[in-house]
């Protein structure tokens, strides 16, 4: 009896055709060279059950908003060019479904992003990467258009996208730490921005100022080790950053304790008034808790800024 007929698929560079069984083999490896963020993103983002989105109604989609400026990010087509032919400056034309579908994203990468107190628990960064990404994902799926803030990469729908902004995201900054970026930010659109916002108070301050003149809602949300919000040190220690570039010692940290502790409740106040003095919601997530629980609350949080 003849064996039966191999299966070959042809090698579109003109090489010798695959076999079925080599065509899977090459597509396993492409496969598992996939970041591992986003991975563990899009499986976090299937955990969360998505009701009716809100801002997919009847009705919406064709009104004219407003003419604006030409930004870094905007592709040629967008051009409104009787608009333009006005005057010297170019225009963008834009609808109310643009307006509220777009989401801006920021996660910290600076170097004080990769503290982990304890082998067990992620570094700061991970779960802020984690998080982004997971969220962008579900903003996505719900017919959002998702970019990051800064204009280097303009927001857009699509399960590509995803795999742009995981590639981003896994940039890290050699700095301490890294401000808000806050260029490029379609007015009216939505931003979450993401980071311990343990760094100079000032540049946050500025980008929420920014965003709240260009008609821009958002949420912050501060993610914290177990150790940064408890300061379980005690006697002998040197404290140091994590780019290497502070460093403090001490014989009795303990003593430190309440200070430290008074310091941090003053900078989550100071970020509690100034959001809400933008209209914008804060949230607090510490490494040690439920990745799942933080995801739904940054969703639910975002879907409230657009109501």
């Amino acid at each position: 009896m003849s064996s039966p007929p191999t299966s070959r698929v042809t090698d579109p560079q003109g090489a010798s055709p695959l076999t079925a069984g080599e065509l899977r083999h090459q597509s396993e490896v492409a496969a598992s060279h996939l970041p591992p963020l986003l991975v563990e993103a899009q499986h976090l983002a299937g955990s969360v059950l998505l009701g009716e989105h809100g801002r997919r109604r009847a009705g919406m989609g064709d009104d004219f908003w407003q003419y604006r400026p030409v930004q870094l990010g905007d592709s040629r087509r967008m051009i409104d060019h009787r608009r333009s032919a006005k005057g010297d400056q170019q225009f963008v034309r834009e609808r109310e479904w643009q307006i509220a579908q777009t989401v801006h994203l920021w996660v910290d990468q600076g170097a004080s992003m990769r503290y982990a107190s304890d082998k067990a628990l992620p570094r700061k960064i991970d779960r802020a990467r984690l998080l982004g990404l997971a969220t962008s994902i579900l903003m996505l799926r719900g017919g959002e258009r998702v970019g990051l803030t800064g204009g280097m990469l303009p927001p857009r729908r699509g399960n590509a996208q995803v795999m742009r902004l995981a590639e981003h995201l896994s940039q890290d900054q050699a700095t301490d730490y890294t401000p808000p970026e806050d260029r490029a930010m379609m007015p009216h659109a939505r931003v979450l921005f993401i980071s311990d916002f343990l760094g100079p108070f000032d540049p946050i301050q500025h980008a929420l100022a920014k965003a709240a003149d260009r008609g821009v809602q958002g949420v912050l949300l501060q993610v914290l080790d177990p150790a940064e919000e408890e300061f379980p040190f005690h006697g002998r220690t040197i404290f140091h950053s994590v780019a290497g570039g502070l460093s403090h010692e001490t014989l009795k940290a303990g003593a430190l304790r309440q200070r430290y502790l008074d310091r941090l409740a003053e900078r989550r106040d100071a970020l509690d008034h100034l959001c809400r003095t933008a209209g914008w919601r804060l949230g607090q997530h510490h490494t040690g808790d439920s990745a799942q629980t933080a995801l739904m609350w940054l969703y639910h949080a975002m879907e409230r800024n657009n109501a």
